[in-house]
């Protein structure tokens, strides 16, 4: 069964491997927003002055400011809810590395009390460990030639338990819990894998830009070209960037600036082997 959930996982992060390049960093995501935004404030500043005077009339105005509440509201409402998804998605892999932590413990004390025999598998299972908190550290995502050695670390410890050979009921028992512990962990990890495949949608992400620039025009539309009101535009088309920056991060919890931490497994690594 384990061997059958690796082959999944393999086939598919070598197909996002060879789509890598398409994508484009979080910085460079957030700051073609920022561009969006405070340059269509610009752009409303520039219709003010070259637009009809009756355009710009207060009964203009006022219809103006509705549809653009509006729009604000589905705004806010969206990057709300983004926003949450994307923090929920973050910490679940935070708790699911907590909880692969602990079983690593778990396994580790279930053969030491299998007996020496059990020593090999210990070394084996701190090795696969170490590998795993390296791979995190390196601030990407696993390429297939890792992905594939981390694989058959795994699967090798797998055979080595089921090459045990219990000398009676104490170590048969102990032989039973390693092995369901290890397929909780290989589950652990695929779950892991495949929640790295989730990002915000790319036509949801076109629509909200599109709904944030639509509003900083309007913005800019009614507002007089002045120093504080440009200083406070470009503030908030900072905010806005910053927001979109903060949701791609979430994302993407083994890149950039907001990763998923490896503390839990090495508090681990320092109770293995003792």
């Amino acid at each position: 069964m384990h061997k059958l959930d690796g082959s999944t996982v393999r086939a598919w992060h070598a197909g996002n491997e060879a789509k890598g390049g398409e994508y484009l960093s979080s910085i460079a995501i957030s700051s073609i927003v920022f561009l969006f935004v405070f340059v269509g404030a610009l752009f409303g500043m520039f219709l003010r002055t070259v637009l009809p005077q009756h355009h710009l009339s207060d009964d203009s105005k006022d219809v103006v400011k509705m549809g653009m509440g509006l729009v604000a509201t589905m705004s806010a409402l969206v990057l709300g809810l983004v926003i949450s998804s994307a923090k929920s998605s973050f910490d679940a892999l935070g708790t699911e590395m907590t909880g692969a932590s602990s079983r690593v413990i778990l396994l580790d004390r279930t053969l030491a009390s299998y007996g020496p025999e059990a020593s090999q598998e210990r070394e084996l299972l701190r090795s696969a460990v170490e590998a795993a908190v390296d791979r995190i550290e390196l601030k990407t995502s696993p390429n297939a030639a890792q992905l594939r050695a981390s694989t058959r670390a795994v699967d090798s410890l797998w055979e080595q338990l089921q090459g045990l050979s219990p000398k009676d009921d104490k170590q048969r028992l102990m032989q039973s819990q390693a092995l369901n512990i290890l397929m909780q962990l290989q589950q652990t990890r695929w779950l892991v894998y495949e929640q790295q495949s989730t990002t915000i949608s790319i036509p949801m992400l076109i629509i909200l830009i599109s709904w944030l620039t639509t509003l900083f025009i309007s913005f800019g539309l009614f507002a007089p070209a002045n120093g504080t009101v440009i200083t406070s535009l470009f503030v908030s088309a900072l905010s806005v960037s910053a927001a979109i920056l903060l949701i791609l991060e979430l994302y993407r919890p083994y890149e950039g600036l907001i990763r998923v931490s490896t503390s839990p497994l090495r508090a681990a690594l320092l109770q293995l082997g003792n």
